[in-house]
């Protein structure tokens, strides 16, 4: 968040300063690779099949990741990277601003704080989105478009470098660390080895929450169908997780995991029942069926693909109003979420559990 009012404040204006880059030819000499993702855990998971797919191209190229803090624990579950740096740090910004890096690809879509940083590297190949002004401080800017699954625009970013996209993408693709899927035994022994759902209620956007009374009331049901429930967040997820997992044999786990131990547990499930979230991509990556409740999002472009996952959403004609992280003020007291009932929910759940193999 800090890094988003810091780029509305001098983002446009550094990037008019700064010369522009030598345009440059991809070669076939990549060796030392840069990847900037700022924001949040869920285009952090999106982008762990295009690095595994630049990693099988380039077997011998290393890559380094500069992330945000709040994001960067998704790139201990895959086993291509070979640094994470992060912006907060100065010892690794200037590590990255002179990591004497082959390319630097910036994907953040729409601010333009990491394309100034993008151009400060000097590497002689440069790629990132020319959604704005930004596109001036790449040697290869690539458009963007709301019409495509995230992971294929930022699939798009490595086409440069002779990298092509697949035709779907393989999953799972994120790995849980053996220390990780150790704990979950421990994390779980209330539940005596019994199958289990995972719920999420959190969202980083107010907009896109269900609403802790549904989420209780559709725990309840599945308790009633002697599911247990596991709830799982972050500390600022728990006492709402408390309050729908209170009864039963469920576990509240919110607070209580790191991102690693979380995805331990998702792995294991018969499904996950989320809003639109990184917790959501991180099912989708791990393989899990997921149930995911879709409002001012765009389906097409952020809902997991497949048939294990099943998306509900009203579709309103409002629908998506949330564009490049920014969500607008709702002049109808968020219909497109609040008039998805329970029901509609549950049906969701009852079909991708009678059709779990």
């Amino acid at each position: 968040m800090l890094l988003k009012k810091v780029d509305s404040l001098i983002g446009s204006i550094a990037i008019a300063l700064l010369p522009l880059p030598v345009v440059s030819k991809a070669s076939m000499a990549y060796r030392n690779l840069l990847v900037i993702r700022p924001g949040g855990m869920g285009d952090a998971v999106l982008l762990v099949p295009v690095l595994n797919a630049f990693k099988q191209t380039y077997p011998d190229a290393r890559i380094t990741v500069l992330a945000e803090k709040r994001n960067a624990a998704v790139f201990d579950l895959t086993d291509v990277v070979s640094e994470v740096l992060l912006y907060h740090k100065p010892a690794d910004l200037v590590a990255a601003l002179h990591g004497g890096f082959d390319v630097v690809i910036d994907t953040e879509q729409w601010h333009r704080l990491s394309a100034l940083v993008a151009r400060l590297v000097r590497a002689p190949v440069s790629i990132g989105f020319g959604t704005n002004e930004r596109q001036r401080m790449f040697s290869n800017p690539v458009g963007y478009s709301h019409g495509d699954h995230e992971t294929f625009s930022f699939f798009n970013l490595i086409g440069p470098l002779g990298v092509a996209a697949p035709q779907e993408v393989a999953v799972p693709f994120l790995k849980v660390p053996e220390q990780a899927a150790s704990r979950r035994e421990q994390l779980l022994a209330p539940l005596a080895g019994y199958p289990y759902v995972v719920v999420f209620t959190g969202a980083t956007v107010a907009e896109k929450r269900w609403g802790v009374e549904k989420f209780r009331e559709l725990v309840s049901r599945l308790n009633c169908r002697g599911l247990p429930v596991v709830a799982v967040g972050g500390r600022e997820e728990a006492n709402d997780a408390e309050r729908i997992v209170c009864r039963g044999t469920n576990v509240n786990l919110a607070g209580r995991t790191n991102l690693a131990e979380t995805a331990a547990v998702i792995e294991k499930a018969q499904l996950l029942i989320t809003g639109d979230s990184g917790v959501m991509h991180l099912a989708y990556g791990l393989g899990t069926s997921t149930v995911a409740i879709f409002g001012p999002s765009n389906v097409q472009k952020w809902g997991p693909a497949g048939q294990k996952h099943l998306i509900v959403s009203r579709h309103l004609s409002c629908s998506p109003c949330s564009r490049f992280g920014y969500t607008p003020r709702c002049p109808s007291q968020i219909a497109c979420m609040a008039d998805l009932s329970v029901d509609e929910v549950f049906a969701a759940v009852d079909y991708l559990l009678g059709a779990a193999p």
